[in-house]
Formats: structure tokens, C-alpha cells, sequence
């Protein structure tokens, strides 16, 4: 069974610093890798994605040059660092995989993920 674990989420003030986790366990990481956030009563929401080599990135404009997203593909684990958090980044964050190796035709979109874990959620205070 396939299972992504999150961590990482917790309480910071706007301006500060986090790094959100996903570890993968049961297969082999070797599909693309995604972070979405989803707040009450909204979708989920394409932060940022990667290809499966990690060469390829992709994200949302308004985290644009305030996150990145890597892969440790060896130690089957997708990385989120946060800077510069803003109050309207907070939210759930989810780890999705797509399970295809056909690469997405929109990598920041949720239905061309079919794996997905719980969430680490994430509070930013002004």
C-alpha cells in the first residue's frame, strides 16, 4: 500500500519560515510529486509540483520566490520550505503523487493526482 506522510505544519508569525515533509512509503517515488493547500470551503489549491527527476518545477504565482519544492528521491521524501509566510498561506497542505509516468498536462492540478496524504496544517498570524 502507498502511503505519504506529511509533517512539518505549525504556527508561525507572517514573515517567518517553515519546511513541510512528505514521506513516501510502498513504491518507488518515481512519478511526480506535488504540494496543495486547501482552506474551509475552498478547493484545493496547486502550490507547487515537481517532476519526478526534480528538474522540472512548478508553482502557483503567489508563492512564487518565497517556496521551493525538492525531492530526495533517495530517501523517497518531497520537501516544502516556506519563507516569508503570508496570512493567506496558511491552510491545510496536502502531498500528492501522481502514480502515472505520464507526466501531467497541469502539474499543479488536483485531478492528475491520485495518491494523496492527510495534511500538516499551517497557521500564519499577522
Amino acid at each position: 500500500e502507498v502511503q505519504l506522510v506529511e509533517s512539518g505544519g505549525g504556527s508561525v508569525q507572517a514573515g517567518g519560515s517553515l519546511t513541510l515533509s512528505c514521506v513516501v512509503s510502498g513504491d518507488a517515488f518515481i512519478y511526480y510529486m506535488a504540494w496543495f493547500r486547501q482552506t474551509p470551503g475552498n478547493e484545493r489549491e496547486g502550490i507547487a509540483a515537481t517532476s519526478s527527476d526534480g528538474e522540472r518545477k512548478f508553482y502557483a504565482d503567489s508563492v512564487k520566490g518565497r517556496f521551493t519544492i525538492s525531492r530526495d528521491n533517495a530517501a523517497k521524501t518531497l520537501h516544502l520550505q516556506m519563507s516569508n509566510l503570508k496570512p493567506e498561506d496558511a491552510g491545510m497542505y496536502y502531498c500528492a503523487e501522481r502514480y502515472s509516468p505520464r507526466p501531467p498536462d497541469y502539474p499543479l492540478a488536483s485531478h492528475d493526482y491520485g495518491i494523496w496524504g492527510r495534511g500538516t496544517q499551517v497557521t500564519v498570524s499577522s
